[in-house]
């Protein structure tokens, strides 16, 4: 039987197919759908966990007292997880354990669009690319007998557009468990192998040298590598999407379609070498490929030089690339952009909080007293657009305390507050509040718990069961604030009492439900009283898109007057608590 799935859906009914049993990971688009698609598989545990590399040692626990294991995360979680999957390297395995890194090419939801095939060049361990969903699914299944065979954990790459576009895939049966339910499971008793100290190291070093060149002789005849042979005047090396715009752009030539990106089969490569006249890299991001196969005295006639370093590959730009150096003929306006060149004057789409949002009256308040803010990932991010303009800094998950904390240590001169989400509050937040109050760090954070991780579509995180308060008073912190985040005044308030303490740490909570969250009840719409509205355009500052202009101007400033969609408005008041003049009022 086939089905459209996406290269997540696809993973996800790959890994339960091929036997794995526990699955853990952190939300981060473009690769969350991947653990909430294992939810609702029969015999596999999966969970969310506090941060990557929870979700990453969860795992190879599992893996390594037998039980095939799986973790998926957005490429910038590997960042987080990267001194656990160095270890695993020189550890290896008992079962087979998989690592899905989700690059971001062209940065859809991301602070970079890092090169993950680097880690596993780095870490010395195998990755595979996919490039369709169905690929997506057996290379889950190929990942997890690599793993066992070599004693390593693998790499599973994928990237924005293959996790989120859909392709047709057989489905099959799940193969039977690792282990049964029954069975009693034992970590095997080996400190030599699985406790890495300085002298087991040094031990375990050239055995994972050794693995590398194994594996890249067994990488010469894998499946998962191909020759396709055409036309021999021009041969493409090429892996996971990079592969599919070249076919598309270039046709019936030769390709090496690698399935894996590390270590890379040099004989495969020699081999479309001397049978074309010509021989490209296609490949999205950095030279992966091309340096290596450079590095190998293996001539290459067009890469980087020609396709972009960096942003995502489209058949356009794979196709104008290739017509600058004399590939293929130059293309048509038409098959440049592979749309109907249409003239539209559509006005941007700025990103703004949801109407009812709990994070708006933070912002606001923020703005208004004219604080300097440290920022975190989230979708809090969006304070840092106008009408708030409210956040200076933001760098990766966590690092906003931190930062905030540092500023504070030297003396700058700005009054800088940090502002962090529960969910990243507990992936990274706990360790650079624990830092501050251990160093005497003077600086208020605010964290904006609104009882889910919003960003990537709501999942819980450990806020569903440990409140922050205490957690943060048990830290060291002295003065706590608990604050509802639709009482604008009280947020005000609090965050105003937390910037003046000048001698110790300060935190600000403040609750307020995501209103996307299941079961979120609207209150009763506020309207604008035409008559008592001035126009003075303070409520237009909460940044609300129910609040609209209206076609009716006010005289004296000759300024558009306010009015609210009542299919938008959720009732959350803000803008009400706001209004100077009392000019809206509650339905």
């Amino acid at each position: 039987m086939r089905k459209l799935l996406s290269g997540n859906e696809a993973i996800a009914l790959g890994a339960w197919e091929a036997g794995v049993k526990f699955a853990a990971a952190y939300p981060g688009t473009p690769s969350t759908e991947i653990l909430e698609n294992l939810f609702g598989y029969a015999g596999l545990k999966a969970e969310w966990a506090s941060n990557e590399k929870v979700a990453l040692d969860a795992a190879a626990g599992a893996a390594l007292v037998g039980v095939r294991a799986l973790t998926a995360m957005k490429h910038v979680g590997l960042n987080v997880a990267a001194d656990t999957f160095f270890s695993l390297s020189y550890t290896g395995v008992k079962a087979g354990l998989v690592v899905v890194s989700a690059d971001d090419p062209g940065t859809f939801s991301s602070q970079n669009e890092q090169e993950n095939r680097q880690y596993a060049r780095f870490a010395k361990v195998p990755c595979l690319e996919p490039s369709d969903s169905q690929e997506a699914k057996d290379f889950v299944a190929a990942a997890l007998d690599l793993s066992e065979a070599f004693d390593t954990p693998v790499l599973l790459r994928s990237t924005t557009r293959l996790s989120h576009s859909k392709t047709p895939v057989e489905v099959g049966l799940p193969r039977a468990r690792s282990a049964g339910e029954d069975e009693r499971l034992t970590f095997p008793d080996n400190p030599q192998k699985y406790v890495i100290i300085p002298a087991h190291a040094r031990k375990r070093h050239p055995l994972v040298e050794a693995r590398v060149r194994r594996l890249a002789e067994w990488a010469e005849t894998a499946p998962i590598n191909r020759l396709e042979w055409g036309d021999r005047r021009l041969g493409i090396v090429a892996t996971g999407m990079a592969y599919q715009y070249a076919r598309e752009v270039f046709g019936d030539v030769s390709y090496l379609k690698l399935g894996m990106s590390y270590p890379l089969p040099m004989g495969l490569i020699r081999q479309l070498r001397e049978g074309v006249e010509r021989l490209i890299v296609v490949e999205e991001l950095d030279p992966f490929f091309e340096e290596q196969i450079r590095t190998a005295g293996i001539r290459v006639d067009a890469g980087k030089d020609v396709f972009p370093m960096t942003g995502e590959f489209t058949v356009p730009i794979v196709r104008t690339a290739a017509a600058e150096i004399g590939l293929i003929e130059a293309p048509t306006l038409a098959e440049a952009t592979d749309a109907p060149v249409v003239d539209l004057d559509m006005p941007p789409r700025v990103p703004a909080f949801c109407p009812g949002c709990p994070h708006r009256s933070v912002f606001y308040a923020l703005r208004k007293q004219r604080l300097r803010v440290s920022g975190d990932i989230g979708c809090y991010s969006i304070g840092v657009l106008p009408p708030f303009n409210a956040m200076d800094t933001i760098l990766s998950m966590g690092a906003g305390l931190g930062m905030a904390h540092g500023m504070g240590q030297v003396g700058v001169a700005d009054n800088f507050v940090a502002v962090i989400g529960d969910s990243t509050f507990f992936h990274t937040g706990l360790p650079a509040l624990a830092s501050t109050v251990y160093n005497k760090g003077v600086v208020t954070t605010i964290v904006l718990d609104n009882y889910t991780t919003g960003m990537t579509g709501g999942q819980e995180n450990p806020g569903a069961r440990i409140e922050i308060e205490p957690v943060v008073r048990a830290l060291g912190v002295n003065h706590v604030w608990t604050v509802d985040a639709f009482d604008q005044k009280g947020v005000e308030e609090a965050i105003k009492e937390a910037v003046a303490i000048a001698d110790e740490p300060t935190v600000v909570v403040v609750h307020g439900s995501c209103v996307l969250l299941k079961g979120y009840s609207p209150k009763p719409v506020v309207e604008v009283d035409a008559g008592a509205c001035t126009a003075c355009g303070v409520c237009f500052r909460v940044g609300c898109p129910a609040i609209l202009k209206s076609a009716e101007v006010y005289a004296k400033n000759g300024k558009n007057k306010a009015t609210i969609d009542p299919l938008m408005c959720v009732g959350c008041d803000i803008c009400l608590q706001v209004c100077p003049f009392n000019a809206i009022y509650k339905t």
